[in-house]
């Protein structure tokens, strides 16, 4: 992961950490309306018997997308209040 490099010339350690935890925060809050959003089985019963296990693997496969940017972004503000640096 590019992790940036904390100096004098450039972003503040502390607005990097701020912009981080802020994009971390609204990953976690697309999740959550994510899981709200769930496939329920009174909706996709008339499509067949397959349809919500369908309808349920792709919302787990956003799901993990979502988790994997989260944690991505857990690594990378990690990374710059450990002090940053180039890779």
């Amino acid at each position: 992961m590019r992790v940036p490099t904390i100096h004098l010339n450039g972003t503040s350690k502390e607005a990097l950490l701020e912009q981080v935890v802020a994009a971390q925060a609204a990953v976690c809050a697309a999740l959550h309306a994510l899981r709200e959003a769930w496939p329920n089985g009174r909706d996709y019963y008339p499509q067949g018997p397959g349809a919500l296990r369908e309808a349920e693997a792709e919302m787990n496969s956003r799901c993990a997308r979502l988790d994997s940017v989260d944690r991505e972004l857990g690594a990378l503000a990690l990374a710059i209040y450990e002090g940053g640096h180039g890779r």
